[in-house]
């Protein structure tokens, strides 16, 4: 009778540990399904919502005005050649951190986290420093004007927008590379480079096979960062119309203060989240695939 007692003990402590479990997770669950609901899905519900407020048509000629057509181009325009440098420099980079051995590598790895550390308005300002009236770089700048009898304009000009986007951008595809390229080892390029394979081919061969769906999940993270940057390009950007992007369109509609006005800079801002959920899907596809190519 004793060893069925304890064997009921035992068996009703499993039953009270298995119910808490289920408890446990069905409340962790819930939390996290309303907080997600709450804070990021009706937000922007809310925001499709409004943009239709007026009508499809008022919606259609809000997102086609000279201004936002502008904006919309300059966006496109900055994120193509941030996407483009971040990954050249992305590739360079964690290629080298990773299957390289030398002096300041760790200074180097932690000086391309510094955007994650720096507010984007900072970084902005830290341009107008440099290249504005009184920034050391605009005599080289003059100089380089002179000679080739150019106008070329950092500082609240388009070249501005562009390297404001990608210094805050500047981690998102090499700080993806790296832990891959980090499990892959040097082994199979070693072995390679012993039977006489040269540089190129190495990577074209067998680095790149490993690293090709973290480079897209990168660039897919990059390109999202730099189509809603606001803080740093805001500090850079001046004229509307010609140096404003999406984001800073949405709020010079916003703070017009009229209702035509409001209910247009939501519908421009659904651009931005129709956008999103595309760069949502595509990223959860690559990201699957990128596990998947790891396990493999």
């Amino acid at each position: 009778m004793a060893y069925m007692k304890d064997d009921q003990r035992k068996k009703l402590a499993v039953d009270v540990t298995r119910n808490s479990k289920g408890a446990t997770k069905y409340i962790l669950i819930t939390i996290s399904v309303l907080f997600v609901f709450f804070m990021l899905i009706l937000p922007l519900f809310s925001v499709i919502v409004n943009s239709l407020k007026e009508g499809l048509g008022f919606y259609l000629e809000a997102i086609s005005t000279e201004y936002v057509l502008a904006a919309l181009g300059v966006t496109i325009l900055a994120t193509v050649i941030t996407v483009i440098v971040n990954t050249f420099f992305g590739i360079v980079a964690s290629w080298a951190l990773t299957k390289f051995t030398f002096k300041g590598k760790q200074f180097i790895a932690t000086l391309i986290d510094i955007p994650f550390s720096i507010s984007p308005v900072i970084a902005g300002l830290a341009y107008i420093m440099t290249f504005g009236r009184s920034g050391w770089a605009k005599p080289v700048v003059d100089w380089i004007n002179d000679m080739l009898g150019t106008d070329i304009k950092i500082v609240f000009a388009i070249p501005g927008v562009v390297l404001a986007t990608i210094f805050v951008t500047f981690p998102f595809i090499s700080r993806e590379l790296i832990p891959v390229l980090n499990a892959q080892g040097t082994d199979e390029e070693e072995a390679a480079a012993l039977m006489g394979a040269k540089g190129w081919t190495i990577f074209k061969r067998i680095t790149f096979p490993h690293i090709k769906w973290a480079l897209v999940y990168g660039v897919i993270l990059c390109t999202a960062r730099a189509l809603g940057e606001f803080g740093a390009v805001n500090a850079l950007s001046k004229t509307r119309g010609e140096t404003f992007t999406l984001p800073l369109e949405i709020d010079a509609l916003y703070l017009a203060g009229s209702a035509d006005s409001i209910t247009a800079s939501f519908a421009v801002s659904s651009i931005l989240v129709i956008i999103a959920v595309i760069v949502l899907i595509l990223r959860n596809i690559f990201e699957h695939k990128s596990k998947a190519n790891r396990e493999v």
